[in-house]
């Protein structure tokens, strides 16, 4: 599944950041990284990603705006939430802002390959959804032309 997967990791901790990079680099992940919200806003108006992994707690900017600023860059993005303050109410800042996943730092590098893969899988599912709505509506269209010219 990670073949052709492209993941923008940003934490503004470099160890942390290479780690998951160079992990998900090994599973055949294509990762870009970034060290702030500047940086990550402006690699996702220049690149497409499948999921973007954001430190709850950023240099220039909360996780959680990120988050929002992201949503309006990339709005099908898979967005996963990282943090090493687990409380409730940045769990729940987190879903407030449509995150997909919040992870406690350190992270089961298994099961975040997992909740990626399965953003991926309903990314899939969503395109293919379109691409047979617009070829019905393709069809419907060319059968009401016909049923209007006869």
């Amino acid at each position: 599944m990670s073949k052709n997967v492209r993941v923008l990791v940003i934490d503004d901790d470099e160890i942390i950041r290479e780690t998951l990079a160079i992990s998900l680099e090994d599973e055949d992940y294509i990762v870009d990284r970034a060290g702030n919200g500047k940086e990550a806003i402006e690699k996702s108006y220049a690149n497409l990603y499948n999921v973007a992994i954001i430190d709850f707690r950023l240099p220039d900017i909360e996780g959680t705006k990120l988050l929002g600023k992201l949503k309006e860059t990339k709005p099908k993005m898979g967005k996963i939430m990282l943090t090493g303050y687990p409380t409730m109410d940045n769990a729940i800042a987190a879903l407030n802002e449509r995150a997909d996943a919040f992870f406690i730092k350190p992270v089961n590098l298994e099961l975040l390959r997992e909740k990626i893969n399965e953003l991926v899988k309903e990314q899939e599912e969503m395109r293919a959804l379109l691409e047979y709505s617009r070829e019905a509506l393709e069809v419907a269209q060319r059968i009401g032309s016909r049923i209007a010219v006869t």
